[in-house]
């Protein structure tokens, strides 16, 4: 398999996981009128096809390890379930987040969810594996973390603004915590899935992920397909049969973005200069990819007040510094 052998091509990776993980959701922007549990069956197709995809590319080529199959076959049985655990842990992380959006508005559920996933996820990947200078990689967490801030509070300004702003549950909260939460301590469970003699590699690991993503699905997806959080109607199966043929494709093409960068950050990961918590903290700077997607492509706040604008213009201030303390961590 392939293993990059420089930190400047798993750096690359990086940057590559932070805009797919940042880019997969305007799939769902481009499928109006197609209820989010639907498009999930498609995204789950998409990320399975993703990690063979790389499997069978990237992940069977290369002197680093066994390729793709073998490696598949060599895998433990405890690595195989860790890398299980893992895809459920985020699959559960995801679907709540969604719904807590819905519920309390972007505004209030993503900085809270995201935020917590990210210091959480931080801390648990460096206190499994302290690589990196710790100082530079969480004052950099820190500055992505108030970036975050920004970027609520602006969508806060911009609601305001409009009238649109949405009354902040309670339930809508909580979500928004427990998804963070999961989301924080699904990466740390990869990590563990990849360590040891016999343990997966990342392609290995990949799919065994989107797997346990699709298990968990089945289950928790339908059910909230019966009972959605936000108390809409119930969604019926019939709708994604009936659905446009478009909306299908731009749905597995969701999955596959979002595989991709996973499949990417994995192997990052797994350089001896890089370690999970760097990799998956520049990972989750997706959130000002996804920031910078409302803004300039989607005219987000074309309208906005300009106190809003002034949050936004720090808000990226904050990350590119931010980031650049942790992608500078490893080499110092």
């Amino acid at each position: 398999m392939y293993q990059p052998e420089s930190y400047a091509v798993a750096l690359a990776f990086m940057i590559v996981t932070m805009l797919c993980w940042g880019s997969w959701a305007n799939t769902l922007k481009l499928t109006p009128g197609y209820r989010f549990q639907l498009f999930y069956w498609d995204y789950v197709v998409g990320l399975i096809l993703g990690a063979l995809l790389f499997g069978f590319t990237l992940g069977s080529i290369g002197n680093t390890g066994l390729p793709f199959l073998a490696d598949l076959h060599h895998a433990s049985s405890s690595s195989i379930e860790w890398a299980l655990i893992a895809g459920i842990d985020f699959n559960i992380a995801n679907l709540l987040l969604v719904a807590a959006i819905d519920i309390a508005g972007l505004a209030v559920a993503f900085p809270i969810g995201i935020g917590i996933a990210l210091v959480v996820g931080a801390v648990t990947s460096y206190a499994q594996s302290p690589q990196g200078n710790p100082l530079m990689l969480f004052g950099g967490v820190a500055l992505v973390l108030a970036a975050i801030v920004c970027d609520a509070l602006a969508y806060r300004a911009r609601e305001s603004a409009t009238g649109s702003r949405q009354t902040t549950s309670v339930r809508g909260i909580l979500i928004s915590l427990i998804a963070g939460l999961l989301m924080g301590t699904f990466y740390p469970f990869v990590s563990r899935a990849m360590s040891g003699s016999d343990a997966a590699g990342p392609y290995a690991t990949s799919l065994i992920f989107t797997l346990g993503v699709a298990l968990c699905s089945i289950p928790v997806n339908y059910l909230l397909m019966r009972k959605p959080l936000d108390g809409s109607a119930p969604v019926a199966m019939s709708g994604y049969a009936a659905a446009r043929p478009s909306w299908h494709l731009w749905g597995i093409v969701g999955g596959l973005i979002w595989c991709a960068g996973a499949t990417l950050n994995f192997v990052a990961s797994r350089t001896t200069i890089v370690g999970p918590a760097v990799s998956y903290s520049i990972g989750q700077g997706a959130t000002m990819v996804t920031a910078a997607w409302g803004v300039f492509i989607w005219k987000e706040f074309s309208s906005a007040p300009s106190s809003a604008k002034r949050l936004l213009f720090w808000m990226f201030v904050l990350f590119l510094f931010g980031l650049l303390l942790v992608a500078l961590a490893p080499l110092y």
